[in-house]
Formats: structure tokens, C-alpha cells, sequence
């Protein structure tokens, strides 16, 4: 890989292509140039990255031949797409929607956690985890490095920014509609979100639980490469802007002291100890808004489980869960 790399966004105008741009800029990612597509709607605009304005460019099949890393925030359709158009081209693809999470000949990276595993990239892909399993494995991890993780029980409360523009856009509308007495619409969620919270996130299967709930137990499995890891989870949207909260019982091998858990936490990469209830220190969603590290507290022991510590995660998921993520795997490259 070119020490200053050829760099493309792929879907540059979304929300997490921008702040795509922000890290890169942010971590003075060394790059010898930088390439914006996007679809021909946004074809023509402009977006400023170092001082300097960069035209969009309509994505085709015939953009990445000069390219050797492409961040892709695009969708998985556009991922299934032209991913594979990267990567016979010579392009290194990261990623970021779940079209190629679990082909066994992709890695599935998040940099704090399985870095060697971004080494090995056969189809020239590398995967970007979904946004509640980066968080949640940040606070996780350490732990299991430390104790042995065999069991996860979690309950995710998720920003309506994690539905894109559109779910912030619903949230503020109906706000404002109970405000005034107008109608409330509903055209994003199946339910109100305003002043409410709704345990759907993503389609439901035949066990009763929705994709996105599955994600955490798969994609923790492969990242934490641990194939036997039981995982049960609940994914609930709830009326906040950005970031997602996760509620953790987390069971173990040995069995931790509260104190050992916080210990872990000193030295762990990515993630930061906010745990004083009595002094109302714990992490809250607008504490992580736009920064880089998670947040972890509450942490004390579960009195169900033997070997179990209750915690509480929070990290902001269009940054750390998306488009930092994606960054720091280019960095490893």
C-alpha cells in the first residue's frame, strides 16, 4: 500500500460520508489525493476538505481505477454493486454496510479490538462492523481479554440519527407538531418517536428477533473470534439525535470485582471510565456526541448470574460506530 494512498468516499454527501471527511482531515490522514462520489443527484457539488474545495463526481464503474483505498457509506445495494468493481480494480474497499459482515473471506475489523485481522483481505474488501456491535465490543473487549467472555445480554437504545437524515427530520417534526397541536406523521417508524420509544429496529425474522439483534450476536462471534459466544439482545429506538446507549450483563469465565472491571478500563484504547453515580457521573449520549472515544459506567455486579458484571456503553455510532472506524482501518492499511 502507497504510504500517501489514492483515497475515494463513496456516497460523500450522507451523513456518515461527511463525517468521513471530518476524520480524515481530523487525523491528518496522509493522502496523495482525495476523490467524492456520489450519485448523479450530488454529481457537481462541492465539499471542502483542507481548505479546498473538491467537486463530486457521479460513481461508475470507471471511477476507481487510480484509487487504492474506497470508504464506502453508500447502502448495501451500492456496496453488492460496484465493491467488487473496486476491488478487481486494485482498491482496497472498507466497507460500511453490512453486505459483506459475514463472507467468511472478509474481515470484519474494528482496529482496538482484531487489528491483525485487516492483514489478510483476499477479496480486497474489508468490513466495517454495525454501529451497535462497535460500541458495545468497545466496552466489551477489554474485559474478555481480561475475564473470558461467554455470555452477552444487551438491550440498545438507539439515536434516530442511526436512520439516517430522515429519522432525525421525523423526530423534529413531530416535536414540533405536539408543540403546536398539529397532526403527528409518521412515515419513517411504525410509531410515533416523539416522546415515546420503540423496540423495533430493522425487520424482524422468523425467531422473533429483528436483524439488527442478530448482528450483535454474529458479528461479535467473528470479531471476537469466538464461535461458541450466546448473545441475546434488544434493540430499541429511542427520541434522541446521535449517539447509542447499550445496557450490558456481560458473563465471564473468572469472576471480576467491580473494582477489577474499572481497573481494565485504565489502559484500554477508544474508550473512557465515566463512573461515579454518586456524583451523577455516568455517560450519557450527549457527552459522546462528535467525539471519538465510547464512554463506559454503571458498572457493578449482576445478582442473577454468577460471574456477571452489569455495565452501561455509550459512543456516538455516525462517528466511532461508522465513520472513524472506517478510517482507522484505512490507517492500519
Amino acid at each position: 500500500m502507497n504510504n500517501q494512498p489514492h483515497v475515494a468516499i463513496v456516497g460523500a454527501t450522507g451523513a456518515v460520508g461527511r463525517e468521513m471527511l471530518i476524520c480524515l482531515s481530523e487525523r491528518n490522514f496522509p493522502l496523495s489525493k482525495l476523490t467524492l462520489l456520489a450519485s448523479v443527484r450530488s454529481a457537481g457539488q462541492k465539499l471542502t476538505f483542507r481548505g479546498e474545495e473538491i467537486t463530486i463526481q457521479e460513481l461508475s464503474a470507471d471511477s476507481f481505477e487510480e484509487i487504492d483505498i474506497a470508504l464506502f457509506s453508500a447502502g448495501g445495494g451500492i456496496s453488492e454493486k460496484f465493491g467488487p468493481v473496486a476491488a478487481e480494480a486494485g482498491c482496497v474497499v472498507i466497507d460500511n454496510s453490512s453486505a459483506f459482515r459475514m463472507d467468511p473471506a472478509v474481515p470484519l475489523v474494528v482496529p482496538e479490538i482484531n487489528p491483525d485481522a485487516a492483514a489478510i483481505h483476499p477479496r480486497n474488501i474489508i468490513a466495517n462492523p454495525n454501529c451497535s456491535t462497535i460500541i458495545t465490543l468497545m466496552g466489551l473487549a477489554p474485559l474478555h481479554r481480561a475475564f473470558g467472555l461467554k455470555g452477552i445480554i444487551a438491550s440498545t437504545y438507539q439515536a434516530v440519527s442511526g436512520s439516517g437524515a430522515q429519522g432525525i427530520a421525523e423526530l423534529e417534526n413531530q416535536v414540533q407538531a405536539l408543540a403546536s397541536g398539529a397532526p403527528i406523521e409518521k412515515q419513517i417508524y411504525p410509531h410515533q418517536i416523539a416522546h415515546n420509544v420503540i423496540p423495533h429496529v430493522d425487520a424482524f425474522q422468523d425467531s422473533g428477533y429483528t436483524k439488527e439483534e442478530q448482528k450483535m450476536l454474529h458479528e461479535g462471534r467473528k470479531i471476537l473470534g469466538l464461535p461458541d459466544l450466546k448473545v441475546t439482545c434488544t434493540c430499541v429506538r429511542v427520541p434522541v439525535m446521535r449517539s447509542h446507549s447499550i445496557s450490558l450483563t456481560a458473563i465471564f469465565e473468572k469472576d471480576p470485582s467491580v473494582a477489577e472491571a474499572q481497573a481494565v478500563f485504565a489502559n484500554s484504547p477508544g474508550i473512557k471510565l465515566v463512573d461515579d453515580p454518586a456524583s451523577a457521573l455516568y455517560p450519557v449520549p450527549l457527552d459522546t456526541t462528535g467525539q471519538d472515544d465510547c464512554l463506559v459506567g454503571r458498572i457493578r455486579k449482576d445478582q442473577v448470574l454468577p460471574n456477571a458484571i452489569a455495565l452501561w456503553v455509550v459512543g456516538d455510532q455516525v462517528k466511532k460506530g461508522a465513520a472513524l472506524n472506517a478510517v482507522q482501518i484505512a490507517e492500519l492499511l
